[in-house]
């Protein structure tokens, strides 16, 4: 090879396949047969072959690259990112989908305004093909205007009315009753909730899931005390449940920081767990594992969700490098809670 660096034609050699194929596979087209790609793949490591990602752009209009944005509308979130693990099972969910596709993450965090619009330019410009969007708030402004600027854009949770764009989610509703109806089985009758700030695109299905299911039970007028999805938030909010209502027998957190929490105050304050308040949290995190007692909660297969979100990322992008292929679609995926027993309820 000299002193040139090798070539498609050296890979294809070296793979035994054309270099047609070879080129198939190194731009991540997808109608090429496994044991191809696998040779090709091999070939590209023995060979040293590093595409030439500015003439692949090119030709594919594509930068090899997917910004993931993780997006709220109330002020700085930073220490929430680090200490929440639901950010970093997102970040679990995407990358191998991208590695397997070679395709390179880029994380931007939009807090503000100012912040949004110097996103949306970022991506207008060629910043990414893409994005992936965790927004934290209902009322967040960021994906209607990646929408409005043509940008191919996929959410974590469902898109307001209207906005046509890509999304997976959970039936966050459906969870929240598996949390009522084994709170019932356990014989508890005076249940209290930790729900969720307003503003969070989860609340209202969590919330509403839970009291809906013990109102068809006879149970009404469910005390309720709202968090921030923290820890200390869950163990404040828990405080307050036990101030005003002090024969609550059973505690559902929206998440599983906040119940937590809860279990941390119930202790401090000698009182058992479960023997005398149950608790049940929401995610199945690291938290939950983790928690004093470990805890019963409702399971939301984040990794899953964010690896689907991906893929219909990228689908839609290989969807509009077709010419023959028509609109991309906006493609969307609804995952099932499941419930996790533990000893905290």
């Amino acid at each position: 090879m000299g002193n040139r660096g090798p070539t498609l034609e050296d890979v294809a050699r070296e793979a035994g396949v054309s270099r047609a194929t070879v080129s198939r596979v190194v731009n991540g087209v997808r109608n090429v047969a496994p044991e191809i790609q696998e040779a090709v793949r091999a070939a590209v490591d023995r060979t040293g072959y590093a595409p030439n990602q500015a003439a692949r752009s090119l030709v594919t209009r594509r930068t090899g690259a997917v910004a993931l944005v993780l997006s709220a509308t109330g002020g700085s979130f930073t220490a929430r990112l680090f200490s929440d693990p639901f950010f970093g099972r997102v970040v679990d969910g995407v990358l191998p989908v991208l590695r397997e596709r070679a395709v390179q993450p880029v994380l931007l965090v939009a807090e503000s305004e100012q912040a949004r619009t110097q996103l949306v330019a970022y991506l207008r410009r060629g910043g990414a093909d893409g994005a992936l969007v965790v927004p934290l708030d209902e009322e967040d402004p960021l994906p209607g205007a990646l929408v409005a600027a043509g940008l191919p854009t996929v959410l974590f949770g469902r898109p307001p009315a209207g906005l046509r764009c890509g999304w997976v989610d959970l039936d966050n509703g459906a969870g929240a009753r598996l949390a009522a109806e084994h709170l019932w089985a356990a014989g508890r009758r005076r249940p209290a909730a930790i729900a969720a700030p307003p503003s969070a695109p989860t609340a209202r299905e969590r919330l509403d899931g839970f009291t809906a299911a013990l109102a068809a039970r006879g149970v009404t007028g469910v005390p309720v005390e709202r968090g921030r999805f923290t820890e200390e938030s869950g163990r404040d909010a828990m405080a307050r449940i036990l101030d005003r209502h002090p024969d609550v027998d059973a505690v559902f957190a929206a998440n599983d920081l906040m119940a937590r929490g809860a279990c941390r105050l119930l202790a401090e304050r000698g009182v058992a767990v479960p023997e005398t308040v149950a608790v049940v949290g929401f995610d199945d995190s690291a938290a939950a594992r983790d928690a004093a007692p470990p805890l019963t909660t409702v399971r939301q297969p984040v990794e899953e969700m964010a690896a689907a979100m991906t893929e219909l990322l990228l689908e839609r992008l290989d969807r509009r490098d077709r010419p023959d292929a028509g609109a991309p679609g906006t493609g969307s995926k609804v995952f099932e809670p499941v419930l996790v027993v533990r000893e905290s309820a």
